[in-house]
């Protein structure tokens, strides 16, 4: 488990190491080695420069990056304020060191990054055929709602193999 992580708001200048680290975690043949892959699921790329840094102009949007001490891109999570509700999306770890607590320290810092802007609650979607990552995050006290969302049909979301549908899963904030 690492220990020394730094994680802060990305930049800019960040976005293209975060469009190498999104794809590589979520698609393709490198994703294959972390247990995030979509790439069974959806063809195409996760992310591109442009909608990174449209997410980087949007005020209620932070990006949090987490590098180690050397300054290497370990991972990201999105993060968007939508009034007392937190949503939590694209988090991401390096494929190579997905299980070794990284994910788990990003998904924290989201949370405490949730309470100082006052949030009650923290959502996001998942793609429901994901049961290991829905898992995943009911351990760390996420619940589902038993609400649905149609997954994208842009293609800059990538292609799906089969038809996808989010799960919107919730969890409160004391």
């Amino acid at each position: 488990m690492y220990t020394s992580l730094q994680i802060a708001p990305a930049t800019p200048a960040d976005i293209p190491a975060l469009v190498t680290l999104v794809n590589s975690a979520y698609r393709g043949e490198e994703s294959r080695q972390g247990w995030t892959t979509e790439a069974d699921l959806l063809e195409g790329i996760r992310t591109d420069a442009d909608s990174l840094h449209e997410m980087l102009q949007t005020p209620a949007v932070t990006i949090l990056k987490c590098t180690d001490s050397a300054e290497q891109l370990l991972g990201c999570v999105y993060l968007k304020q939508k009034g007392d509700t937190l949503y939590l999306g694209m988090l991401s770890v390096k494929p190579g060191l997905q299980t070794q607590g990284i994910g788990k320290q990003l998904l924290q810092a989201g949370e405490t990054y949730a309470r100082h802007q006052h949030c009650r609650r923290v959502t996001m979607t998942v793609i429901s055929v994901r049961h290991e990552l829905i898992a995943w995050y009911e351990r760390r006290g996420y619940q589902l709602t038993g609400a649905t969302e149609p997954f994208p049909t842009s293609p800059k979301f990538g292609i799906p193999n089969q038809v996808l549908t989010f799960v919107v899963m919730e969890k409160a904030l004391s």
